[in-house]
């Protein structure tokens, strides 16, 4: 039982009547009487709150950012009204509102109440507590109790690079030569014979063709298709950094994402893996329509692990997965001190067998303090900052003498630039 504003008004009216009466004691005894007798007698007219039966409906799936509703129905199979408030507690990263609303059921009867929940973290956001407060009809006091209804709504990586997505899918075209205006892209796929044109590579002409014609022809060539790609998502300490307000990690999900929607478009397989010490997700053989619903899921409850990636563990589950050549994209950090101690040690293992793309969420922030000057306190800040880029210069130089295409930039252009880094290997035919 809980007790209301109500009851507590009454008592402090009824402590200054005791005042200005002449039998104070015998006064006050009759006003806690009478509220007493009003509290029970509100418990025994309240709906009751334990027999109450809930379910829910509504959406299970949201992308960060959104809003989505999740229904509750409240039956009440007693015969006596429950009316009161009902609080329907979520996660604190939910985003649960209204905090409290409003319920009055008539016995033998449900009613519908709707929580509006807008997500401020990705991974599965549960249900807590149902609890419903039935006040009696003199509203002095309540019957109170808390149900267990669960419900999980699933928060998905927004995706916001989706817009890039028409831009590169038109690029890809352009490649593959379906574009009318455009001459086609290089690639190891025969695909058709031309006149020859000024400009064209000698080493494209065919001889033979040429010899039956009275014209000069070239051979023109196709991107591969259905070539692999293996997406493998650093989820170690780095990964936990945030770069402005966005973690690497999410940055990273969304340049992958990007990238597989890019990929599959172009009739690639694209597989998917996360890793720090161990497996934490692995997709393979999704068909093209349900490839990004698959990775959306399977990223959504991926957080980061605050402990050092296994460079060794990561490249053998790669090696172990990827049997036949692939274009291997690694989404880390260009960590010096975590590369040279784990992933750099293990690169030739990886390089002898695929080609490697690494791809880095660079800060802003750091170039910002390079250029900083004025103050001693910003000139050391600028020293501090410069010296950080020399080291990452350092490990992307000797990453690229090992064979590893580097992608460095910070989160609101990785995604675009790791397509174009893709798109640039696809038109050179070297997937």
């Amino acid at each position: 039982m809980t007790l209301t504003g109500r009851t507590g008004l009454l008592a402090a009216l009824g402590a200054l009547v005791v005042l200005f009466v002449p039998w104070p004691g015998t006064a006050l005894l009759v006003v806690e009487g009478l509220l007493l007798l009003g509290v029970i007698a509100d418990l025994a007219l309240a709906g009751a709150v334990r027999p109450l039966r809930f379910r829910r409906d509504g959406e299970r799936l949201v992308r960060l950012g959104e809003s989505v509703e999740v229904g509750l129905t409240v039956e009440n199979p007693g015969r006596r009204r429950v009316r009161g408030v009902l609080r329907d507690a979520w996660e604190p990263s939910a985003g649960g509102a209204p905090r409290v609303l409003e319920v009055d059921v008539p016995g033998g009867e449900r009613r519908r109440v709707v929580t509006r929940l807008t997500p401020s973290r990705r991974g599965d956001r549960a249900a807590v507590t149902v609890t419903v407060r039935s006040v009696g009809p003199l509203g002095l006091a309540a019957r109170q109790g808390a149900h267990t209804v669960p419900w999980t709504v699933r928060v998905l990586p927004p995706f916001h690079s989706r817009r890039h997505l028409p831009a590169k899918l038109s690029r890809l075209r352009e490649i593959e030569g379906r574009h009318p205006s455009l001459v086609r892209g290089q690639g190891t796929e025969f695909d058709s014979l031309r006149e020859y044109v000024i400009g064209d590579d000698v080493r494209s002409i065919d001889w033979r063709a040429t010899a039956r014609r009275d014209d000069v022809v070239v051979r023109t060539w196709r991107p591969e298709r259905d070539r692999r790609l293996l997406i493998v998502l650093d989820t170690g300490r780095t990964s936990a950094g945030r770069v402005g307000d966005i973690p690497r990690l999410d940055s990273s999900m969304d340049a992958a994402l990007l990238l597989a929607a890019l990929a599959s478009r172009a009739g690639d397989r694209v597989d998917f893996l996360a890793h720090d010490r161990q497996v934490r997700a692995w997709i393979q053989g999704a068909s093209r329509t349900d490839l990004l619903s698959s990775l959306v899921n399977a990223m959504a409850p991926i957080e980061a692990e605050l402990v050092e990636a296994d460079g060794a563990a990561m490249a053998a589950a790669v090696l172990a997965r990827a049997r036949h050549r692939s274009l291997v994209v690694l989404l880390t950090d260009l960590n010096p001190t975590s590369l040279e101690e784990g992933l750099l040690t293990v690169l030739p293992s990886l390089t002898a067998r695929h080609l490697v793309l690494l791809a880095a969420v660079a800060d802003p922030r750091v170039a910002e303090l390079a250029g900083a000057r004025g103050t001693a306190e910003r000139v050391y800040d600028a020293a501090s900052a410069e010296r950080a880029r020399a080291d990452r210069r350092q490990i992307t130089a000797e990453l690229r003498r090992q064979g590893v295409e580097v992608v460095d930039e910070p989160p609101d252009r990785l995604a675009p630039a790791l397509a174009d880094a893709y798109l640039a290997l696809k038109s050179a035919g070297r997937l």
